[in-house]
């Protein structure tokens, strides 16, 4: 089954990723416009010293440093901390350069003055410090409202989403055939308000599709019944006649009993058609019902000589519904029959598993996985007949309604077992 994701996540998760990434571009673009700002205010500020400092040396000639023979000029510091230059200083032209020492960076401004250098030592390094401290507080600060964004966001999330919400959960509620449509004046979102008139017109029109098959089948199930009721009723007729030779009762009462199976067949079919999944469950014999269902099938099981084994307790009853089992017994036995000749057919039931087991001649892998779709039909034996494709699709429909798991295990040529899962009646 495919995963979903919830709506209020997405739009916290879209709301959260634009404003993160909003604001990570402001706080950078920020850092890098003030570090711009900050190197264009050092360079203006060391210009300017330089031409105060060269004016003062013109006007007052003492005040010029002492000659420095290694850098080929005078060397003049700035701050009260003395820095010693390297000796590739001398090799930089005229002008304000940035260079590392030992792992801090200094300013050296360089100029002429009489026929010499002047290499003026500038140590940034606290100010520098206090300024990164600060670019980081910025950073920081942006982080934690990064956070208390994700937060927002969650929260605005849920305000933007509460009528879909609000929606979704009275349709849960909303029962098919309800006479009450979803009121749309309770929501103020126009989108959301299409999606409720929307709803309630295609509820209203499943509603009715459904109300005229249950007339169908109610019509269909009452025109049934009027022929089988005036069948049977003519089998009692007859049953009375004392002069009825033996085999002519017998097929008298097997045409009773098919009357009996259509008449369950047909309340079954319209219990599936109303949901009404619950109905007439109780305690049954087992047995008595594996040998009621197996009673239409007399005649076919002698003429293709097969045998039969039942291997369960006399007194072991299931809780089930009598006419939904029998249905399944009989495509499960019908199948069964079919597919075998001179071979035998079990039943046994262990841990609340009902296993029926033949030695036909079984049923492909290939088929196997489609034995349960409507008209699906395997590849057909001479032995088999021709089928609707129709009686398994019955049989897990019944299953699935009465929570029974059924499952099919098959090898080709040596027989197919069937497993149904029915609670065992409390003893």
């Amino acid at each position: 089954m495919r995963p979903y994701h919830s709506l209020r996540f997405k739009v916290a998760l879209v709301f959260s990723a634009l404003t993160i990434l909003l604001l990570v571009s402001q706080a950078l673009g920020v850092k890098t416009l003030v570090e711009i700002q900050e190197e264009k205010f050092i360079t203006a500020l060391i210009a300017d010293d330089m031409a105060s400092l060269i004016q003062s040396y013109r006007m007052d000639p003492t005040l010029v440093p002492p000659f420095d023979r290694q850098l080929g000029g005078r060397v003049s510091q700035e701050g009260r901390t003395h820095i010693t230059l390297p000796a590739s200083v001398k090799d930089l032209q005229n002008g304000i350069h940035e260079i590392r020492l030992s792992g801090q960076e200094i300013h050296v401004a360089i100029a002429s003055f009489d026929q010499a250098r002047v290499y003026r030592v500038y140590d940034f390094s606290t100010y520098e410090k206090h300024f990164k401290k600060t670019i980081n507080a910025l950073m920081a600060g942006t982080g934690l409202f990064a956070l208390l964004t994700i937060w927002l966001a969650f929260g605005l999330s849920g305000i933007l989403v509460r009528q879909v919400a609000g929606l979704a959960r009275q349709v849960k509620a909303a029962r098919l055939g309800a006479s009450t449509p979803l009121n749309p004046g309770k929501y103020d979102e126009a989108e959301v308000a299409d999606l409720v008139d929307a709803f309630n017109d295609y509820h209203h029109r499943m509603g009715q599709m459904i109300q005229r098959e249950k007339e169908f089948t109610s019509n269909v199930s009452h025109e049934f019944r009027t022929p089988l009721t005036s069948i049977k009723t003519s089998c009692e007729l007859l049953a009375q006649n004392a002069a009825m030779d033996t085999k002519s009762a017998a097929r008298l009462r097997q045409i009773d009993r098919a009357v009996d199976h259509m008449i369950e067949l047909i309340n079954i079919l319209l219990l599936l058609a109303r949901e009404e999944s619950s109905a007439n469950v109780g305690p049954i014999s087992l047995i008595g019902a594996i040998k009621d269902a197996l009673d239409p099938f007399a005649d076919r099981l002698t003429t293709r000589g097969i045998t039969l084994s039942i291997d369960i307790e006399s007194g072991l009853r299931v809780e089930v519904n009598r006419s939904a089992l029998a249905i399944v017994l009989s495509n499960l036995i019908d199948n069964a029959v079919r597919h075998t000749v001179c071979g035998r057919i079990s039943f046994s039931y262990v841990d609340s598993c009902l296993r029926i087991v033949d030695t036909g001649c079984g049923i492909s892998q290939h088929d196997l996985a489609h034995v349960f779709e409507r008209f699906y039909q395997a590849r057909l034996t001479p032995e088999a007949g021709r089928t609707f494709g129709i009686g398994l699709a019955i049989v897990k429909k019944i299953s699935d309604r009465y929570q029974w798991s059924i499952e099919i295990d098959s090898t080709p040529g040596k027989g197919t077992c069937v497993s149904l899962r029915v609670p065992q009646a409390p003893r």
